[in-house]
């Protein structure tokens, strides 16, 4: 089979507009998703039953639906509702609103039970030995569980992450150009689909490939120091 890649250079600051799009989507999530993840995840292990309650159901809704239609749902009533109420009478972006939206909340979900887990692995003594100290139950889980946690929990957290930046090609459903939609649309244009989307699934590859051996680099660094 002959392919013609003479269209890929050229489509480049194109692509690279797609790929802005793409990173705003994945950093934006990933970010929202660890602070909400983190307060779910301490509703989830507070003594309150309701707190506890809320956060357990967040957590098993979100990770019982398809990703594909949280971004629909989001895309055709939430949010169109939300900015509707909010903002009356503006045009604003919802696609990518949407986007920014769907993702956090989503991988909140997923976040919260990395970090809950994490929270989990620090032996109880150490709370015990914190309140023997003086402390409050916030100053210790803020002073002392949460960080030997985070040391714990940073590689599933990464990985999470770019878990993350493959599930973003998703908002091809609401016509969001980010870098998989803009590399399809290049490629339908000027008649290279294929290659286009080859060279997409390229670039994919390498980032997540390079992505991956950082994070394995990282848990062995943690791992080393850990001892």
């Amino acid at each position: 089979m002959f392919f013609d890649w003479s269209a890929i250079p050229g489509a480049l600051p194109i692509l690279w507009q797609g790929m802005i799009v793409t990173l705003q989507i994945t950093l934006v999530g990933v970010l929202v998703g660890v602070l909400l993840g983190t307060l779910l995840a301490l509703f989830r292990l507070s003594p309150s039953r309701l707190l506890s309650w809320f956060s357990a159901t967040y957590v098993t809704i979100f990770r019982s639906i398809p990703l594909v239609m949280v971004l629909f749902w989001f895309h055709l009533v939430l949010i169109p509702l939300i900015v509707g109420l909010l903002f009356p009478g503006q045009r604003l972006e919802l696609r990518f609103i949407t986007a920014l939206t769907a993702f956090s909340l989503f991988e909140a979900s997923y976040y919260a039970e990395i970090i809950r887990a994490g929270i989990l692995s620090v032996t109880k003594g150490q709370l015990s030995a914190g309140l023997a100290l003086g402390m409050n139950r916030g100053q210790v889980m803020r002073l002392v569980i949460l960080p030997q946690a985070l040391r714990r929990m940073v590689p599933l957290l990464l990985t999470q992450a770019i878990i993350l930046f493959q599930d973003s090609t998703l908002v091809y459903v609401i016509n969001l150009d980010d870098f998989f939609r803009k590399a399809y649309n290049v490629g339908n244009t000027v008649g290279t689909l294929n290659e286009l989307i080859l060279f997409a699934g390229a670039v994919y590859l390498v980032i997540c490939t390079l992505a991956s051996g950082c994070v394995r680099q990282l848990h062995r660094k943690l791992t080393v120091l850990a001892r």
